[in-house]
């Protein structure tokens, strides 16, 4: 499955080839407030936690995986947006309700980058006939997170308790129907 150019940007399915890039990106602690309490990511924890993880969920002909987002004009590295099957990781994923998440560079905030990206793919992973909802989670006070999830039309369906080795926080759900 291929995403096309949006007005600005540019998409590519990224691989254990971009450890590099996935790693770049981890190095700023306000990019990662909301994911790690703000500590970066290792390359030891790209190689040996993140990869295998995203290699896991990774499945090029359903559009699952992450996907690199660049700027069209100037080729630039923004950041990237997630896609694969709710709860993949639990015993009962959830294949015909499709996660969508982000990760961009803090030069890129602000910008419109991440709805514009998320609305992109959003607009293809839809149209496949197995998946009936797209979903996505922040930590509540991630306000940037929550506003892109309304912008591209998600509406809050949970707030609830986030159990992670980090420690619990509060959470939200959006979600919205496609089918």
């Amino acid at each position: 499955m291929d995403i096309a150019d949006s007005a600005r940007l540019r998409f590519r399915l990224m691989g254990p080839a971009d450890a590099q890039a996935l790693w770049q990106l981890d190095q700023d602690p306000e990019v990662m407030q909301f994911i790690n309490s703000g500590q970066p990511n290792s390359m030891k924890d790209i190689e040996q936690l993140f990869l295998p993880r995203m290699t896991a969920f990774t499945n090029s002909e359903k559009g699952w995986g992450l996907w690199q987002v660049s700027d069209k004009a100037t080729e630039q590295y923004l950041g990237w947006v997630l896609v694969r099957p709710m709860d993949f990781f639990s015993d009962s994923p959830k294949f015909n309700d499709v996660e969508l998440g982000w990760r961009f560079f803090k030069a890129a905030w602000g910008k419109g980058y991440a709805t514009e990206a998320a609305t992109a793919i959003k607009a293809v992973i839809a149209e496949q006939n197995c998946v009936h909802y797209l979903s996505a989670s922040a930590i509540a006070e991630n306000i940037g997170s929550i506003k892109v999830m309304e912008k591209i039309g998600m509406t809050l369906v949970q707030k609830y308790i986030h159990k992670d080795p980090l420690g619990d926080f509060n959470a939200v759900l959006y979600q919205m129907s496609v089918k």
